[in-house]
């Protein structure tokens, strides 16, 4: 019962006359209280307009009514303020439960964005929510593909998500890159002939001609809004109108899935960086599987090595051999480069190493053999290798070696302290062919064999000074009376205390021989 139905009884009661409150439907007047009273005309005496409310009058029936004229009109006040009040709760009541609508949407997709990590799978349902509170029967959300530079559809309702194109950006005649573009709202109402469609000329295909197209946004904290995507809905159930609340609400839903579209591309790219993390961290495993222990020539000499890459997987390489006989082949090698590249070239070098070694009667022919095993990735790459090949015969008393531009190859003699450079005799695998290989005499139990690459020399300390060649060979010198892996570790003891322990900027291998 409305406070109308109540009102007019009550003022009967204590009056002694009758109310009654009349409304024109277009045709003739009607009771808004049904009453078997037949209708009086528009201009009866009787009738008293309602003061705000157009097309209702006040009736008094009864003793006196006819003479208290003002008192029909202060009545009629009170009887406009009741049903004043009456439509403007009726019309907060039907907004509030609009908004109930809108806001339970809200939450929904929050609920989804929240438990899903998926982002296509978030997008689906979502758009399913969407356009079932906005009664759109078709909707599309377009992601923006910055390499392609295209608007790419990766959530469909009312039509196959495969029967949609990607979109460019630079379409002119693309409603939604146009949105993209210009981050605004476009929307169309054909109903209003002043609004002209934004779109081109061609007829659309669907079902009705009204759409809303909302740009997806998103900005970091403090930062500016950059577009990432597009909503579109179009054929609206019923009237073929969306209205401003529609609006409003889908341009609070693409922020909510801007935020979560730039969330799932972080996780995304944090999943690709740890996944590149743990192949580089195998790939570093695998490449020191490559080279050999010091055990597999323990029996022969006294043998330390150790390389260290300055990215996860370098250039640098080491290779002992246990030759025929007493003998001893030992290399060093190091790829212009380090990283993936430089790997590569590395690998290939180990395994044509292993190969070559064994086979080749002298060092300068194994190292001729490398280099036609390597040559065609060696000019692929545009990458050279230096590298140091030697073969040890102890009870010879002799080191035949080939040196393919490899700077830091030494003979220490043992009793001295003397350092001897192994100096080229061709040109690094890659940039030339030629070269004969050398000799020296080893004294048995006394000479050192110090190999090392450029990532020792060229460390830097935070004044700029290099480590230097020699600093790695006083340590040789210094303690050419300890054991190989004693003189090594005080070299990269040494060289962690002079760089403060920073990352290095190349590899470091150190190999050191004892026979």
């Amino acid at each position: 019962m409305t406070r109308l139905e109540r009102l007019l009884p009550a003022l009967a009661a204590l009056s002694g006359i009758t109310v009654r409150v009349w409304r024109h439907d277009g045709r003739q007047l009607r009771l808004v209280i049904d009453e078997p009273v037949q209708p009086p005309t528009p201009s009866a005496d009787s009738l008293v307009p309602i003061p705000d409310l157009e097309g209702t009058w006040l009736q008094v029936v009864g003793k006196g009514s006819k003479k208290n004229g003002a008192g029909a009109k202060a009545l009629a006040a009170v009887i406009g303020a009741v049903l004043g009040a009456e439509k403007e709760a009726v019309q907060v009541a039907a907004e509030l439960s609009e908004r109930y609508e809108e806001i339970d949407l809200i939450y929904t997709i929050s609920e989804i964005l929240g438990h899903t990590i998926q982002l296509e799978e978030a997008a689906t349902r979502i758009l399913r929510e969407v356009a079932t509170v906005v009664r759109a029967r078709r909707a599309t959300l377009l992601v923006h593909d910055p390499q392609a530079n295209l608007l790419r559809p990766i959530a469909a309702r009312g039509v196959e998500l495969g029967e949609l194109e990607p979109v460019e950006v630079d379409d002119p005649c693309s409603v939604a890159a146009r949105v993209f573009r210009e981050m605004k709202i476009f929307s169309y109402d054909p109903s209003d002939r002043v609004v002209p469609d934004p779109g081109c000329a061609e007829e659309r295909g669907y079902k009705g001609r009204a759409f809303i197209s909302v740009p997806v946004l998103y900005a970091a904290p403090g930062g500016t809004p950059k577009p990432i995507g597009v909503i579109n809905l179009t054929d609206r159930l019923g009237t073929d109108a969306f209205t401003a609340g529609d609006r409003k609400l889908v341009a609070a839903i693409a922020n909510q899935i801007g935020a979560a579209i730039e969330n799932a591309r972080l996780v995304e790219r944090d999943q690709g960086q740890q996944r590149v993390r743990r192949e580089l961290e195998l790939a570093h495993d695998l490449q020191l599987k490559l080279m050999p222990s010091p055990l597999v020539v323990a029996a022969k000499a006294d043998v330390a090595a150790r390389c260290r890459s300055a990215d996860s997987v370098g250039g640098d390489f080491y290779n002992l051999l246990s030759l025929h006989g007493d003998r001893i082949g030992v290399m060093i090698g190091d790829v212009s480069s380090h990283g993936f590249g430089a790997a590569l070239i590395m690998a290939l070098a180990m395994a044509a190493s292993g190969i070559h070694a064994e086979t080749a009667e002298s060092p300068s022919e194994a190292l001729r053999q490398m280099e036609g095993s390597l040559a065609e990735e060696l000019a692929h790459t545009e990458m050279f290798l230096s590298l140091f090949y030697a073969v040890i015969d102890p009870p010879a008393g002799r080191i035949a070696y080939a040196n393919a531009g490899h700077p830091h190859a030494f003979l220490v003699d043992g009793r001295t302290g003397g350092a001897q450079r192994l100096e080229a005799t061709r040109p690094p695998l890659g940039l030339g062919v030629g070269g004969e290989e050398q000799s020296k005499p080893w004294r048995r139990r006394e000479a050192i064999l110090a190999l090392f690459t450029d990532g020792l020399v060229d460390a830097r300390n935070e004044a700029g000074d290099r480590f230097g060649e020699e600093r790695v060979l006083s340590h040789v010198r210094n303690l050419r009376t300890q054991t190989a892996r004693e003189i090594l570790e005080a070299v990269f003891t040494d060289i962690a205390a002079f760089t403060g322990g920073a990352p290095a900027s190349d590899d470091r291998t150190l190999v050191l021989l004892k026979a």
